[in-house]
């Protein structure tokens, strides 16, 4: 069993609070062309809304394939979590048919990166909140290595076991954007790495990345949600941006955009 890392401190541990606080930031209307999307990993408190927003879009389907990146630096390099996931709102289970289907060229079956991470983790009560009375199951994926040649792999393994499984997936993409940046500073940056995900250029967004030095935390699952909307013919669209310090004033902001791929 996976056990939760940051309840009480990302989101609320009471499963009452934490539905209600859910309950404020979801709106749900599900689109189900979305078939992939970039969601922000902070505190419910500072990203919450923003996640919210894409969460309000996201169709209900058999699994969903959560990639993160690794800010613990444990664990394998790439590594797939099997466990049951726990949460205030209850169990999630490793869909195991598609787990069994990706050829694991590059993916590690490890808990040891999952157990303290929380980029992934606080993804799964909105999933669990848009799915609420209704059976899914996720493949929790975490990347140390965010390379492009290593996000490419990623997303081919996906790629491949939706084509053999068949199934109905969603992919979501986990991350924050600049960090610790003046207000009207990170804002501007966001703007030009926000411009390369929107491209659907994969080689761009890691050029814009690695040019700016962007503290974009999650930039590999990013392209990874790129690289596999890209194959199925999608498309981006910024859903809702903003920052920690619309929620109070800050000397330095953390960014939060909030994406989806159509297809």
């Amino acid at each position: 069993m996976r056990r939760p890392a940051v309840a009480g401190m990302f989101y609320p541990s009471n499963r009452e609070s934490l539905l209600a606080m859910l309950r404020e930031f979801v709106d749900y209307h599900p689109d189900d062309s979305v078939i992939a999307c970039v969601s922000p990993h902070a505190g419910y408190v500072y990203s919450g809304r923003t996640a919210g927003r894409v969460y309000s879009l996201i169709p209900q389907v058999e699994t969903y394939v959560i990639v993160g990146p690794n800010h613990t630096g444990y664990g394998s390099p790439v590594a797939l979590s099997t466990d049951t996931w726990l949460t205030p709102l209850g169990e999630v289970e490793v869909d195991m048919e598609f787990v069994e289907a990706m050829p694991k060229k590059i993916v590690d079956l490890d808990e040891t990166a999952h157990r303290f991470e929380h980029s992934l983790e606080v993804q799964v009560p909105f999933l669990q909140y848009i799915n609420m009375g209704r059976k899914f199951k996720i493949v929790p994926i975490c990347m140390g290595m965010q390379d492009e040649e290593t996000a490419r792999e990623v997303a081919e393994e996906i790629i491949t076991a939706k084509e053999e499984t068949g199934k109905e997936i969603v992919v979501v993409a986990s991350s924050d954007t600049h960090h610790y940046l003046p207000d009207e500073e990170c804002r501007r940056r966001d703007r030009i790495v926000i411009e390369a995900i929107l491209s659907m250029d994969v080689s761009k967004f890691y050029d814009t990345v690695y040019r700016m030095q962007a503290s974009v935390c999650g930039y590999g699952p990013i392209a990874v949600a790129m690289i596999y909307s890209k194959h199925y013919g999608g498309f981006a669209e910024l859903i809702d941006y903003s920052t920690s310090g619309d929620v109070e004033p800050m000397a330095e902001v953390v960014g939060y955009a909030g994406i989806v791929f159509r297809a």
